[in-house]
């Protein structure tokens, strides 16, 4: 009997109508999945070609921006030096005239101090600017101590005397100012 109840069931099924539960035709399928692979290839090649580009792009700014910096690098002085031409037209006029059989000496040191204050304010015009701290109090950052003295009139640990300028340029210190620092007032056991 159980065996005649799996028959009747199974019988009692009624076979699949057309289109339900079966598999549609493939053609249809292959044709949609070659559209998509056929778009997707034309995507990536596109993306591609845009990818070549922008690093195309990339490269040539890169060596825009190196040749840019070597101009830069190459002609960053042209300013100063455009400034400092009249100086060196100065000194020329200053030589000659040194070299005149009837050179005046004093007219020839007024001369060659108008060259100096020229060079000074050309330099001064790009930042320059000179460090003479006499009677300040000693900065290790700005200042080069390469002996001390006594000195009635400058405090101890000051500066009492310049032996070289220093110079710094947009407050970064080029070059220190040699200085000889005050020891104070020497001791009058010393004296005697």
């Amino acid at each position: 009997m159980a065996a005649s109840g799996a028959d009747t069931s199974a019988a009692s099924v009624p076979p699949p109508a057309a289109g339900e539960g079966a598999a549609p035709p493939l053609s249809g399928d292959v044709a949609k999945l070659e559209a998509e692979l056929a778009q997707a290839r034309k995507e990536a090649a596109d993306h591609y070609d845009r990818y070549v580009r922008i690093m195309a792009d990339f490269e040539n700014a890169r060596k825009r921006t190196i040749r840019e910096k070597e101009e830069l690098r190459q002609f960053a002085a042209a300013r100063v030096l455009e400034d400092l031409i009249p100086v060196l037209d100065s000194l020329a006029l200053a030589m000659g005239a040194a070299k005149a059989p009837n050179a005046d000496l004093k007219s020839l040191v007024g001369g060659v101090d108008m060259v100096v204050n020229q060079a000074k304010a050309a330099m001064g015009q790009h930042g320059l600017k000179e460090l003479n701290p006499v009677g300040q109090p000693f900065d290790p950052n700005l200042h080069e101590s390469i002996a001390a003295q006594p000195s009635a009139d400058v405090p101890e640990g000051s500066v009492a005397t310049v032996v070289r300028t220093g110079y710094s340029l947009h407050g970064r210190v080029l070059r220190p100012a040699s200085v000889i620092l005050s020891s104070g007032p020497q001791a009058a056991a010393n004296a005697n």
